[in-house]
């Protein structure tokens, strides 16, 4: 199990080079989430991330102990930033390794819908019209419903 929650910036390639050397696996599956340039209405020029340390990482882990109860996964690496990032930095980086492709893919499905509209982050943006707290989306609420049980 591999969670971590860091200010720092992460190299994507790097990680999932490091990931796949772990062991020989059928499939990887690599979700990059990065800080975008326009949200709806506005141009962004900066988002910042707030969590609360120790009930974010439970949370997180919690998280991917649902995700290995569902699929048949061998291996899980989930890196989620906070603080002030620019756009085109990456917020989050989530790796799955399966023997079979299926259980990969859902599982990275299934653990970014869940750090979407689960995990306890709250996100500031910074607009051509000033500051503003993004709001859940009905659209991610909607992604997250297809995985209750």
């Amino acid at each position: 199990m591999t969670v971590r929650v860091q200010v720092e910036p992460f190299d994507a390639a790097e990680e999932f080079a490091a990931f796949r050397k772990m062991d020989n696996r059928g499939a990887t599956v690599m979700f990059t989430g990065t800080v975008r340039q326009m949200s709806e209405d506005a141009g962004i020029s900066a988002m910042t991330l707030e969590h609360y340390p120790g009930m974010t990482e439970r949370a997180l882990e919690e998280i991917e102990q649902q995700a290995r109860a569902r699929w048949d996964l061998r291996d899980v690496l989930i890196i989620h930033r906070y603080g002030r990032m620019l756009p085109g930095e990456d917020i989050v980086l989530v790796l799955t390794a399966s023997d079979h492709r299926r259980d990969a893919y859902e599982a990275s499905m299934f653990l970014m819908d869940w750090l979407k509209t689960k995990a306890p982050f709250w996100k500031l943006e910074e607009t051509d019209s000033g500051e503003r707290w993004v709001e859940a989306r009905e659209s991610d609420d909607a992604a997250a419903a297809r995985w209750e049980k």
